[in-house]
């Protein structure tokens, strides 16, 4: 149950941001987007085999992770009107990435410490953090080429 409602809490937050990003101008929310779409493949993927792990078949641990999914509508649509004001958005991006940064640290160190496969610790810290740097530049180049996103409708 503490994942489901954890995940419902952290899809709000993706929609908060998103909805802020969107609110700002078109470009912001598509990076924004982008970056949350990068962020939750892997998280999802990893909370469904959690929930299959202990017991839960798959259709239904499917079910409950569209559910929280859907959250992050919620949080969408009201991300958009509070985005409206710049203190409350730059209130939300704050939030959202001190978020994304503490489940990127919270589920990466303790799996760390609790590690006993074949693979060395270090080279699984340095797997790691490889990652997380790659997920850091594809976040920086978004956030620098962000301007450069054109759409027309």
């Amino acid at each position: 149950m503490m994942i489901i409602l954890g995940d419902s809490l952290h899809n709000f937050g993706d929609g908060l941001a998103i909805g802020a990003a969107f609110s700002l101008s078109i470009a912001a929310g598509l990076s924004t987007s982008i970056a949350v779409l990068c962020h939750e493949l892997p998280h999802e993927l990893g909370d469904l085999a959690v929930l299959m792990k202990q017991g839960m078949r798959l259709r239904t641990a499917l079910l409950l992770n569209m559910m929280c999914a859907c959250s992050a509508f919620i949080g969408l649509w009201i991300g958009i009107p509070l985005g409206q004001t710049e203190t409350a958005r730059e209130w939300i991006f704050a939030s959202v990435a001190g978020m994304f940064l503490y489940v990127g640290l919270v589920d990466m160190l303790p799996m760390l410490h609790q590690y006993d496969g074949k693979s060395n610790k270090v080279t699984v810290a340095i797997l790691q953090n490889i990652g997380f740097l790659a997920g850091i530049g594809i976040i920086l180049l978004i956030a620098l080429y962000e301007d450069a996103i054109e759409l027309s409708l």
